[in-house]
Formats: C-alpha cells, structure tokens, sequence
C-alpha cells in the first residue's frame, strides 16, 4: 500500500515514462509532421488495456486509445516481444494518417501492462498527397491497416514491413520504425519501474491510482450543478455538398455522474466530416477533463465518471464504411464547442467563448514525389477571468506549427507571411484571440487539399461578447470553399486566414 507522497511519485514516474517515449520517437522520427509538429501521442496501459498515465500530447489521440484500447486489445494473445499496429477508424483509430503501436510488458511471463503511441502520417496511401483528400468512402483515404503483427516474439514481421514500405514509401516506414524505437523505450523504463516496487506492490499501485482518479473526477462534477444543459452547433459543410450538419448534445450532471447524450445530432454524411465513436468519447473526456481539479490523473478509474450516448449511424457514431478523415480533426472541435456551449449554462463564470472551432487542415504535394500536411492555429474564446491567446492550437490539437526555415528546405514552397490577424477575436469585456494569416508561394505544380471549418459559422461569445472573425481561404484573389481539392501552378499564392476567438462579456 503506498502512502499519498509514495503514490505521488509513482503518478510522475508513470507520465514521465510517456514524456521518454515521446522524446524518442520526436528525435528518431523522419518527417516534419512529427519531429517537428509533434504530431503523436504516447500513453501506458494495464494489464486490461485501460489506461494508466499519458503524456501532455494530443487530446484526440489520447481520449480515443483511453475509450477503446480496452476493446482493441481484449480479442489479442500477446507473447513478450510482439508488438501490434493498426489504424483502422472502426477498431479503436481515429482516420487512417493516425497509426497505432501497441507492445506489451512481462515480467516471469506475467502480462503487467501495455506501452502504446500514436503518430500521424502525411502519407498513408490516398491517392492525393497529405492523404487527407475530400472522400466519400473510407477506401478512398488510404491505406487500411487492421489490428497486425508487427513484431512477434521479438522478430519483426518482414512481411508486414515489406507490404507497409511498398505501399507507403521508405519515408513513412522510417517514421513507423520510430515509433517501434519509443515503444521499446516504454517497455524498458516500466520494467525498471515495476522491478523498483515488485509487482504486487505495482498492481496495487496501479489499483489505488484508479481510486484516486475516481475520486478527483467525482469530486469535479461535484461542483458542475445538477441539471440537463443542451447546445446546439452546425458543421460549416462535408465538402460533398450536403446541407450544414447539426450536432446536438445535452449534458446531464447527476451529482457524481456526467452523461453526454447526442439525441437530436444528424445522422451519417456522403463527405468525410464522420466521426467514429471514439473519436466523439475524445471531445468529450477533453471536455470532462478541462473541469477536473489540477492534478487529476488521466487514467481509467477517472473517465468512470462519465457516460456517452450516440445513435449508431449518427454523424458522432459513424459505422463502417463511411470517410472519417475529417471527422478526427473538425467534427472532434465542433464537440467540444458543443459541450462547452452546455457547460456554459451551469458554470456561466468558469467557461470561455468558442475557440476557433477548427484546425485549419493544409495537405499539399505531388504524387510519387513529397507529402506535407500541416494544421494553423488561431484564436482561443474569450473567458470570465481574461482574454483569448492569439495565434494557437487548441483544444483536440496541441501540436506545433512547422517552422518555415524547415517546411522552405523540404518542400517547393516559399512561405510569404505569416503573422497574427489583427482584429479578428470577437470584441467584448474580454477579447477573443486573433487568428493567423499563412501565405504560401508555389514553387512547382502542386496538389492541395483544403479542410477547414468556422468559414460560415462564426465562434460564438458569451455574456455579452461578440463572435470572432470567421476563417477565408484563398487563391490569389479568388475566395475558396472551406473544403476544396485543387491544383496550383507555379507561383499561385495560398492564403489561409484563420478564425478568432469568441469575446465574453459585454465591452
């Protein structure tokens, strides 16, 4: 039985094993998207596949492994030295781009636990480049990988490596072997941890932090008032022409218990704005979590607390085969404005105006030949006790931009501007956060998908405050849609102007 300081540490040797292997992949890594984005998340698991600490990584990554690992993972006979990959949206993923590495840790033959990461790939085998194309069908997004060994008994499976780089390029196989590279690290550094205390003494560790982060997590609801609160928001478009799509949520707070019920939110769509549940459960433990006391341990006993209901086949419970590429990188955002947009009605003094609702997706190349995939940042909503920050990712995303020293000595672009949108945070008591301005200069023909969001839609202030600016995108002069798959020739300017943050209170 550990006491509060031993448990303690044992909480920060768990998350900084997650940080370790997150420094290894960063640093092992080929591609700008992770080693200089950090577009990846790493995270320990039991025994059981529930999840037993993360890194402070990328929220839509880490709330779908905590929802689904468990699952993922049950229908799996692990030996020491395997190790499973996969990115199959319907089976624990989020869209094809997110690959999954899991490895499992024994000790004298006993299963203890699993080390896991999850990376994002510019290429992953769709015909356009930055394989994020405006799909209808999940096919069409690229390559399926279904849970598969990738190591087995500690020998890799040269097959499978061999059908991964002939159908994805050396580039991206290099970025999977870093991530096998941080999963070996996790493996060592939790062995070293669990032979430090004996592993009974690790399984009750394990047990007694589940048991803490029930009791935060029940202690943070305590303090949302009891009552039903619903909000509903709209998808810009799915790029295929449909009417805007509405989601709808109503969050229940029933002294310890929260339950997100999306009754109201429309079904499936042709385009690729579907989300997956787990990618939905992501938005909606982020959400959840915001609200927690500081210190609340990410781990299974802690997402107890919370219950999600979703028709099978709504828009936020997708089912196989429909395009979800969108759905893990915009519809995640507008979930979350959601629940904050409910959340709002019960703590009006704690939750900020609507933060830019988008992450600006960017993919560009030429087939056979490079691959770039980037997200913008923009402005964060406005809240009771200050401003929004100007010129951030927020929310599902917490990666990096791409320097454009690096993305100039890849890639045939010049980056012509890039700086802050003045005045485009919603005005009010508190101002919303200014979006930013990215100009790209094309220096060969090249491929290029725009997927972006809050071009119709405004963020929305609260109290009294003003909506930020909606996003433009444009070519040259021309205005383009807030979803569009195009070609550039040389020395055609790209501009992205991103949304502001909602303002709060009135001014």
């Amino acid at each position: 039985m550990l006491n509060a300081v031993e448990l303690s540490v044992f909480v920060s040797r768990c998350s900084a094993i997650c940080d370790e292997m997150g420094n290894t992949l960063r640093a092992s890594a080929f591609s700008p998207n992770i080693k200089d984005r950090l577009d990846f998340s790493c995270a320990l698991f039991d025994a059981e596949g529930k999840m037993l600490a993360q890194a402070a990584h990328v929220p839509v990554h880490l709330g779908s492994m905590a929802f689904a690992m468990q699952g993922v993972l049950a229908n799996t006979v692990f030996a020491e030295g395997d190790e499973l990959i996969w990115n199959d949206p319907f089976v624990g993923g989020t869209h094809l781009p997110d690959v999954t590495l899991v490895r499992p840790i024994f000790i004298e033959k006993n299963l203890l636990g699993f080390v896991a990461n999850r990376a994002h790939h510019a290429r992953i085998g769709a015909d356009t480049p930055g394989s994020m194309p405006l799909s209808t069908h999940l096919d069409e997004e690229g390559l399926l990988i279904a849970p598969s060994w990738l190591q087995k008994n500690g020998e890799r499976d040269e097959a499978m490596m061999a059908w991964l780089t002939s159908k994805l390029g050396a580039d991206t196989a290099a970025d999977l072997a870093a991530q096998s590279s941080a999963n070996r690290i996790g493996v060592t550094r939790l062995g070293a941890l669990i032979d430090s205390l004996s592993v009974p003494q690790f399984i009750d560790a394990v047990r007694q932090l589940n048991g803490y982060g029930r009791t935060m997590a029940k202690a943070g609801v305590r303090e949302i008032p009891n009552g039903c609160y619903t909000f509903v928001d709209q998808m810009d478009s799915d790029g295929q022409g449909s009417p805007a799509s509405q989601i709808q949520l109503t969050v229940t707070v029933s002294d310890e218990h929260v339950c997100v019920d999306f009754s109201g939110t429309c079904g499936s769509v042709p385009g690729n704005i579907n989300c997956p549940l787990t990618v939905t459960a992501a938005a909606v433990f982020y959400s959840v979590f915001c609200l927690l006391p500081p210190g609340t341990p990410a781990c299974a006993g802690a997402f107890e607390v919370i219950e999600i209901k979703a028709e099978v086949g709504a828009l936020v419970h997708a089912q196989r085969p429909s395009a979800t590429a969108a759905g893990n990188v915009e519809t995640s955002m507008r979930i979350v404005d959601c629940m904050f947009g409910a959340l709002a009605k019960a703590l009006p003094e704690q939750i900020p105006a609507a933060s830019q609702g988008t992450m600006n997706n960017v993919a560009m190349g030429e087939v056979d030949r490079w691959d770039y995939y980037e997200t913008l940042g923009g402005g964060t909503g406005a809240g009771p006790s200050g401003s929004g920050i100007s010129g951030v990712q927020s929310h599902m995303t917490n990666t990096l931009n791409t320097p454009i020293e690096v993305m100039e000595s890849n890639f045939p672009i010049e980056v012509l501007c890039y700086r802050v949108r003045r005045g485009s945070g919603g005005a009010g008591l508190h101002r919303g956060g200014d979006g930013l301005e990215r100009s790209y200069r094309f220096l060969s023909p090249t491929e290029v998908t725009l997927i972006t969001e809050r071009r119709h839609s405004a963020p929305w202030g609260l109290a009294g405050g003003d909506e930020g600016a909606t996003g433009l995108n444009l070519l040259d002069d021309v205005v383009l849609p807030d979803k569009a798959q195009l070609r550039v020739e040389v020395n055609q300017v790209l501009t992205i102007l991103t949304p502001g943050g909602g303002g709060w209170g009135a001014a």
